[in-house]
């Protein structure tokens, strides 16, 4: 079967890792989504992650607490090592074989990012997952996942939710909330809609990289996303 894309990096929030559970990570959950991953890179297709760190520590939410803006932002690069080294667990009990690369340097527990090697190992079929986000205090993983599947050249972002796609308020909040099938990067920005943060968000409209939001929890929607199916939300430099 001829797939539209080679390359892909999915960016996993830490909330949706728990699941249904308050906070922590949900194993149920994990080894779910994972298992789509693995199927994923069956299929022939190169995957990388980028994961968050909500579920543990969120830097802004610490900052907000009282906690001075770059300690806080550690942390929560800290929090997203460890989701990473529980998403490597979990795949490779499946029978896949990830690398855990970290945008700081905590050698022993996984290797320290360098763009060549993490390019080589989607190469030989392993799965990356990237950790710490870019390894800088004040940017988001969502600046992250943008970066990461530039430096990449990955034909594809893809952002799990809890929703459908990018909708024109909260769903969770309005039920007049509607749902986007298609989308530009300059309506993100001019309709001020919560996909992802500013940076991010011009990063792939300057480097024309697509991207499709889709709801994490709908089993197989991921693999439908990869195979070019019209799911969830479909972001471009689309003209008018």
């Amino acid at each position: 079967m001829q797939l539209p894309y080679r390359r892909v990096l999915l960016k996993l929030s830490g909330e949706a890792l728990m699941g249904t559970q308050d906070a922590g990570i949900d194993q149920l959950f994990i080894k779910r989504i994972t298992k789509e991953i693995v199927d994923t890179l069956d299929l022939g297709i190169e995957i990388g992650l980028v994961v968050g760190g909500g579920n543990i520590f969120r830097g802004a939410g610490l900052a907000e607490s009282g906690i001075e803006r770059v300690t806080a932002d550690q942390m929560g690069m800290l929090a997203t090592v460890m989701n990473a080294l529980a998403l490597q667990d979990s795949i490779e009990r499946q029978g896949a074989v990830a690398r855990v690369m970290s945008a700081i340097k905590i050698n022993d527990v996984c290797e320290d990012y360098i763009r060549r090697r993490a390019i080589r190992h989607l190469e030989k079929k392993r799965i990356v997952i990237f950790a710490a986000g870019t390894g800088n205090p004040f940017f988001t993983t969502d600046t992250a996942a943008s970066l990461r599947a530039i430096e990449i050249n990955a034909d594809l972002l893809i952002k799990g939710t809890k929703v459908d796609g990018v909708y024109s308020s909260d769903p969770t909040i309005s039920s007049k909330a509607k749902l986007y099938k298609e989308l530009s990067y300059d309506d993100i920005l001019e309709k001020k809609l919560n996909v992802m943060d500013a940076t991010s968000v011009v990063m792939c409209r300057e480097n024309n990289l697509p991207l499709v939001v889709f709801n994490l929890n709908n089993h197989g929607d991921m693999i439908r996303v990869v195979k070019g199916d019209r799911i969830g939300t479909i972001v471009s430099n689309r003209e008018e």
